[in-house]
């Protein structure tokens, strides 16, 4: 049967359509098998990040996408976008999840939502120091079973990065006492976890993506935030909530989580290379980590910013009935209790 001239052209929009898309790559997601391409292709991983390239865990991450893709024979490329260009933290989860991008490197917090034993690592005063916490994080005895226990939501949680100590800052005064926080509105990630936290010591949390935050304080919607010195500095946060607090209340981990399917679909060969790569890039990025505190320190101080000690007590004593309101199952009851063995 002839085709009708609306048909082919129909068939012609639809050929060029085609070609453009294929042409441009699209989103295409990683092949189901996670394994390399048999033709040679190198396959570039995605990495979803929302700090910028000055961050210790971006070059971290670049020093391991160097060895990775040299190790495999140029197998794999990790391709990092910075600044929240893929999203904020929650929307990348699913993008995981989903296969869309392949990895993300995530708040400890989010991952309350798909396992709620990862709240102990989030509870305040749980960790005495960063090497403390990097034990912890990095013992296949005690995290495990945990970092695999999200392969059913399609994740799985590759390693842990050091992000610091969290610490509260405001535009409007220095914080000595949870007194001090009485009806000024922090920004938090979003979890369970740190709104009841921050309500116990004293402030309203206010759940908010990274990238919303400078905006919201310069506007009034928000007081302040509680984060890192890095995070303080580099975001110019020191600009407009000049008073930064050592309460340190939480030394949360961001978790490097790559597609499960992805990474269960490697050969034995490169998923140990994975490990063993980003276990070296993740000592690295804390030294560099004490490294850049003390310059973005010095460059808050510059912007106008002060810093100031607490009584520490005080706001440890007022968050514990958040850490036992979370150590309700059997299983967060024993990993705290390693956790702080690790401690000794």
């Amino acid at each position: 049967m002839k085709k009708s001239f609306k048909q082919l052209m129909l068939l012609g929009v639809m050929g060029l359509v085609l070609a453009i898309l294929v042409a441009c790559g699209g989103d295409e997601k990683i092949p189901a098998s996670g394994e390399a391409s048999s033709n040679g292709e190198t396959q570039v991983l995605k990495v979803a990040f929302n700090q910028p390239e000055n961050h210790p865990q971006y070059k971290a991450m670049e020093e391991f996408g160097e060895k990775f893709k040299e190790l495999t024979d140029g197998a794999y490329e990790i391709d990092i976008f910075p600044n929240e260009l893929l999203g904020a933290q929650r929307e990348t989860v699913e993008l995981v999840q989903t296969g869309t991008i392949q990895m993300s490197i995530v708040a400890g917090s989010l991952l309350e939502n798909f396992n709620e034993d990862f709240a102990v690592f989030n509870l305040p005063y749980v960790f005495e120091s960063a090497e403390h916490q990097m034990s912890v994080l990095s013992d296949e005895e005690i995290v495990g079973d945990l970092y695999s226990s999200l392969k059913d939501q399609g994740l799985y949680v590759a390693g842990a990065f050091h992000s610091g100590v969290r610490n509260v800052y405001n535009s409007k005064k220095p914080i000595n006492t949870p007194e001090d926080l009485k009806g000024l509105k922090i920004r938090i990630i979003e979890s369970d976890t740190n709104i009841k936290m921050m309500e116990q010591m004293g402030g309203t949390g206010t759940p908010m993506g990274q990238g919303e935050v400078y905006t919201a304080i310069q506007s009034g919607v928000i007081d302040g935030g509680e984060n890192n010195e890095l995070i303080f500095a580099n975001l110019k946060h020191a600009e407009i909530s000049p008073y930064y607090s050592y309460t340190n209340h939480l030394m949360l981990p961001d978790f490097l989580l790559i597609n499960s399917q992805l990474f269960d679909g490697m050969s034995e060969e490169h998923q140990q290379i994975f490990k063993d790569e980003l276990a070296k890039a993740i000592d690295h990025e804390v030294e560099m980590w004490d490294e850049d505190a003390k310059k973005a320190i010095a460059d808050a101080e510059a912007a106008g910013a002060t810093f100031n000690e607490v009584d520490v007590d005080l706001f440890r004593k007022a968050t514990e009935p958040v850490v036992q309101e979370k150590l309700t199952s059997e299983n967060a009851k024993k990993l705290y209790e390693k956790v702080r063995e690790a401690a000794k």
